[in-house]
């Protein structure tokens, strides 16, 4: 068994997952719009371009992916994608990449269990925990 997170955006899903797949050296390797589906006819023409299901590969993680439906975006909470880094200085170069735009909630730092941890949420509104634990 495998736990994938799934993100809905509201309308940038494309564009998120583009620039995930750059900051976090991950290959997507599903994109599909809404008039890619069977259905794609009787979509809206607004709604054509729009993600349906997005999946991007990173190492042996994946992220999945779709905006919402018409009226139906929530802003996200009560969760955060958690991103566990080996490298210190890689996890410095994802937070900055993350933080691009979006808000810092706690920059990152050194902690008590980890060498570098910081908590942000992006542009696109996906909270994030950038994690890289001390070396044994």
């Amino acid at each position: 068994m495998k736990i994938v997170t799934c993100l809905n955006f509201n309308g940038d899903c494309g564009e998120a997952f583009r620039f995930y797949e750059q900051c976090l050296r991950g290959e997507i390797v599903a994109m599909l719009t809404y008039g890619d589906t069977p259905a794609g006819d009787h979509i809206p023409a607004e709604w054509r371009d729009r993600i349906m299901h997005a999946r991007l590969r990173i190492g042996d993680a994946e992220l999945m992916g779709a905006d919402s439906p018409p009226d139906s975006h929530d802003t996200p909470r009560g969760f955060a994608v958690s991103l566990h880094v080996v490298e210190p200085t890689e996890a410095d170069r994802i937070f900055g990449r993350l933080a691009e735009g979006g808000t810092v909630q706690m920059p990152i730092a050194g902690a008590f269990w980890a060498s570098r941890f910081g908590m942000l949420t992006d542009r696109f509104g996906t909270p994030w925990l950038i994690n890289c634990e001390k070396a044994s």
